[in-house]
């Protein structure tokens, strides 16, 4: 199927979920017993994590998609404890990792859907043939995987990745004349790459990067899915994620599909 065809109706977002939790207090000094920061709390923040946060940011947009994801996720957790003065990350704990359950992905039906986001955190909610299913039964999937990229995600419309995971899976990526054409690679405060082409963002102070991928994909899929423009959508989804590293946290942009962004790229 011609991916222009494709209506504006409905998003899936498809993989696992957490609850992100920042518990944020002051350090004034060390622990007696041993050289650890003594820590004191003042309050806690609460956000949906990962493939829900997709689908936050998906909200904020408006959007109108389904969320396939683990039904115990509030009890998936990322803990951040973090200094409420200098925004210092102290440490992250995770918890119950271990108990998401496998997606029956084969029970889905994917016709209701003019994309598909799948967002793969690598924890046992997809595995390969799962997401190599849904790219065949699907001409428009959006995969943000942290596994080591395979023939398995041929298939896939377009690859969200990092610098890192680009480095990861390279030797494929650079095996496959196609796949340089699927990838676009996240550089941090650079911007991104697709096509052999940088696509810049505006210096700024970086507050917190926690979940900014996610802004990324939701930004990138939702203005794409309206216009079929893919350099549009790429400039689109670095002013969002350019935003939300500017506050502390997890949080959405407040910006509007209906705001031009042409002037934007350098």
């Amino acid at each position: 199927m011609d991916i222009q065809q494709l209506k504006h109706c409905k998003i899936l977002v498809i993989g696992e979920s957490c609850l992100d939790v920042f518990i944020r207090g002051e350090v004034y000094r060390l622990c007696p017993e041993a050289p650890a920061p003594v820590f004191t709390f003042m309050h806690k923040t609460l956000n949906p994590g990962m493939a829900a946060n997709v689908s936050a940011n998906l909200s904020s947009f408006e959007v109108v998609h389904d969320l396939v994801t683990n039904k115990n996720y509030e009890e998936v957790t990322k803990t951040r404890y973090v200094d409420a003065r200098t925004n210092t990350l102290f440490i992250r704990v995770d918890e119950n990792d271990n108990r998401i359950e496998r997606c029956r992905v084969r029970k889905i039906d994917f016709s209701p859907y003019s994309a598909v986001i799948i967002s793969d955190y690598c924890k046992g909610f997809l595995d390969k043939e799962d997401i190599e299913f849904i790219t065949k039964k699907h001409p428009l999937v959006f995969l943000d995987t942290k596994k080591r990229l395979g023939e398995w995600c041929k298939d896939a419309f377009l690859i969200k990745i990092n610098n890192t995971e680009f480095e990861n899976s390279r030797e494929f990526i650079e095996s496959d004349d196609t796949m340089n054409s699927k990838i676009i690679c996240t550089l941090g405060p650079t911007g991104c790459s697709y096509g052999g082409k940088i696509f810049p963002v505006p210096e700024v102070s970086i507050k917190d990067v926690s979940g900014a991928g996610d802004t990324f994909l939701a930004s990138l899929v939702a203005s794409f899915d309206k216009t079929k423009d893919l350099e549009k959508s790429i400039l689109f989804a670095n002013r969002c994620s350019t935003e939300v590293v500017q506050k502390r946290g997890v949080t959405t942009p407040q910006l509007s599909l209906e705001e031009d962004d042409s002037e934007v790229c350098g």
